[in-house]
């Protein structure tokens, strides 16, 4: 069993991916039976039985809010975050921020840096060569393989001197077990029933809404269901739902991760409607290295997946278990969907070939890899 001090700059609880994918890797980690805990800025918000309910977490670990000053953009933070970490005496800090990965080595600390996205800005590159030129212990995961392609491109890595490890996202099996029947499912949530298409997930730029809308317009006896995204933007949504009269989507807004499983259940189809080019809550454009959380979710739910072709998506999705179409071709997705509907031979085979992938992307295991022969 190791110490390990985790190291974010999201805020919990939240409803963000960022602050999700953090926790759940944490709790992976815990699974595994290591004494962890996790660092993040702010004041303390939430008791453990409420993270629980929240994140779906069944495995405890130790989270503490640290105060920070914004006007110090997150330096301030680092800085405090890791002198905590040191008082910790870990075995090794896991961190999502490049500048706590660096101080984090200046102190002698063994590291793992987990990155989403490249490293920009003036002090970005510095910093990641810094890190790349430490002797202290150090690994580099990066979600995809294009992302890993981008950052050893961009600066000249040699793999003998920092072998960087690609960690797709992940799902927890277990909370995927014994899902009732789409018909059941919607049966129990209280939810229309009828053939349904179902999103789960934010409504950010280039997640595909605008094509659902459509989708939903063209094929008006099927259903659909949207469930997530942040209150403005369900209100906005249903505004413009009652304003072109469509009435064969349900909005939900945010529900708690411990019970998401069974809304993603309640679909036929789960939809990954991407454009060419995807927004995050920081903002940005992820779609050439992204790795949706979703995705996974949608895996383990067992369901026919419907999805952009985007070529960092075929890291993960293939012609056996997902159908694919061009992003925001709104006649390839209505016929596509059509096809599906029409097709129950189809859907099963995409589902089991689904849940076959998904058993590969567990986040138990994806921290087992994170961590084995590191130190």
């Amino acid at each position: 069993m190791m110490k390990i001090v985790c190291i974010a700059a999201s805020f919990i609880p939240s409803n963000t991916a960022n602050s999700i994918q953090v926790v759940k890797v944490a709790h992976a980690l815990a699974e595994l039976g290591h004494d962890v805990a996790l660092l993040v800025p702010g004041e303390r918000q939430a008791e453990w039985d409420d993270l629980k309910r929240h994140y779906g977490l069944r495995a405890h670990f130790e989270i503490d809010w640290i105060p920070e000053n914004l006007a110090f953009r997150r330096y301030d933070y680092t800085l405090k975050a890791v002198h905590a970490a040191r008082r910790m005496a870990p075995d090794l800090v896991y961190t999502w921020m490049l500048q706590a990965g660096v101080y984090s080595l200046w102190r002698g600390i063994p590291t793992i840096l987990e990155l989403h996205d490249r490293v920009t800005g003036t002090i970005g590159p510095w910093l990641f060569r810094r890190f790349y030129a430490s002797e202290v212990p150090r690994r580099l995961l990066t979600n995809t393989d294009a992302l890993r392609q981008v950052l050893t491109d961009e600066f000249d890595l040699d793999p003998a001197k920092l072998k960087i490890q690609v960690a797709p996202n992940g799902v927890e099996m277990e909370r995927y077990q014994n899902l009732p029947s789409p018909g059941d499912a919607r049966r129990q949530l209280g939810l229309p029933e009828g053939f349904t298409s179902g999103y789960t997930g934010h409504f950010y730029a280039g997640r595909g809404m605008e094509l659902m809308l459509r989708l939903a317009s063209a094929l008006p006896e099927m259903k659909f269901l949207w469930v997530g995204g942040e209150p403005a933007d369900v209100t906005f949504w249903q505004e413009r739902l009652q304003r072109e009269e469509i009435h064969n989507i349900t909005l939900t807004g945010f529900v708690d991760n411990a019970i998401l499983p069974l809304y993603q259940a309640a679909a036929e189809v789960l939809l990954m409607p991407y454009g060419r080019s995807i927004a995050g809550s920081g903002g940005g454009n992820s779609a050439e290295i992204a790795s949706p959380m979703k995705m996974f979710e949608y895996l383990a739910a067992g369901r026919a997946i419907l999805s952009s072709d985007l070529p960092v998506i075929h890291e993960v999705l293939n012609e056996e278990n997902a159908i694919f179409c061009p992003p925001e071709d709104l006649d390839a997705w209505t016929s596509a969907l059509a096809a599906l509907r029409d097709s129950p031979e189809r859907q099963a085979a995409l589902s089991s070939a689904a849940r076959q992938t998904a058993a590969s992307f567990t986040w138990t295991a994806r921290a087992a890899r994170a961590l084995a022969d590191f130190i």
